[in-house]
């Protein structure tokens, strides 16, 4: 499954207009539901001011920054775990997406129509959270009726894990029943690994972006307000949002005039480079680089990944053949400047397949195939 933020809400909250905004990619936006039907995909550059600072230092012949996916999926109605407004092919959309950010409407606008008559944030996060909720608990309530059949299996594994996933099941049934999100369901490694192929909607990581007009972009207003007490209740983030000032942000062409733009409007950096950094993040996601003459290059990983696993991913023979890495941190790098002066200093390493790589990293792999 590809490590990818799915753009959830009800219609006309604007997830297009912040999607186009994104990605600068073409999906539809229009006054009315339904208006996105098959998801829209795109890679966004994720923000990273260290890839500047590097480049002053190795001064390569070009520069190529780490990305992650957005996927824009069709506006979600209350009945759709039922099939109402499609909702069992856009169910089916966020399945296959990693994490979940919820986009929520928190302005008045009566030239853009809601489709509840009225704009409530606490309503249309309900309504989302317990379609989600009740799509799982099918899920769950399908596997719970085979597992009579899966705990008399012939096929040692698939008892076992039968007999591991049992009582979590059960766990999860009771919480969804109640439009809790399984999430919030006290599960230890061995048992999310029984039920992992279930591929729970509300196992996955979600975070909340508050659409807002202009005037709520310094100081919250009272819809985003009430969406953050939700979020505290959760243990979720918020990201705040002007779909709008994105949009016309998106339009211009240099970095000069997208820097004057929000500095007029006191900002420091667009909310969607916030909302791209909180989703890198929300998917547990680090960066190292590779730094030399004909490139500086971000490179993704997750958290928790060993030398080897890293070298695999800029080619699966570096990881085959791994001997060994040469590594330094970025900021020793912006402090000593030269690599000659960070072996002075005892800041340039030699590791091992052990070494558990760390965000800001700069490497270069050793390998024999």
């Amino acid at each position: 499954m590809a490590l990818n933020v799915g753009i959830v809400g009800l219609p006309n909250v604007g997830k297009s207009t912040i999607f186009q905004a994104i990605t600068s990619a073409p999906a539809e936006a229009a006054n009315y539901p339904f208006c996105t039907i098959e998801p829209n995909v795109g890679i966004v550059q994720v923000p990273d001011i260290r890839m500047n600072k590097i480049t002053e230092h190795v001064k390569p012949q070009k520069v190529i920054p780490a990305v992650m996916e957005f996927v824009d999926i069709a506006g979600l109605v209350a009945g759709a775990s039922k099939g109402e407004g499609l909702g069992n092919q856009f169910l089916g959309h966020i399945r296959q997406v990693s994490a979940i950010a919820h986009v929520v409407r928190c302005f008045e606008d009566s030239d853009i129509v809601h489709v509840a008559g009225k704009v409530d944030p606490l309503s249309d996060i309900e309504v989302i959270n317990i379609e989600l909720a009740f799509a799982d608990l099918e899920t769950v309530e399908k596997r719970i009726y085979n597992l009579g059949k899966m705990l008399k299996s012939n096929d040692k594994k698939v008892k076992d894990q039968a007999a591991i996933a049992a009582p979590v099941l059960d766990r999860l049934k009771k919480a969804l029943e109640d439009g809790t999100p399984a999430r919030s369901v006290e599960m230890d490694e061995e048992e999310k690994n029984a039920i992992k192929d279930l591929h729970l909607i509300t196992l996955k990581e979600m975070l909340y972006v508050c659409n807002v007009d202009e005037d709520a972009i310094h100081e919250d207003n009272e819809l985003v307000q009430k969406v953050k007490e939700i979020a505290a209740k959760e243990d979720a983030k918020v990201v705040k949002i002007c779909g709008k000032i994105e949009s016309e942000i998106s339009q211009l062409e240099s970095l000069e005039e997208k820097a004057e733009f929000l500095s007029d409007m006191g900002l420091t950096e667009s909310g969607l480079d916030i909302l791209v950094k909180a989703g890198y993040e929300l998917l547990g996601l680090k960066t190292y680089f590779t730094a030399g003459e004909k490139e500086v290059r971000a490179w993704t990983f997750e958290s928790g990944f060993k030398a080897p696993q890293c070298a695999g991913i800029i080619h699966t023979d570096f990881e085959k053949g791994f001997i060994k890495a040469e590594v330094y941190h970025c900021e020793d790098l912006f402090k000593y400047h030269t690599e000659a002066k960070l072996k002075e200093a005892g800041k340039f390493r030699i590791e091992g397949k052990e070494y558990v790589v760390k965000d800001g990293d700069i490497m270069h792999f050793r390998f024999n195939v």
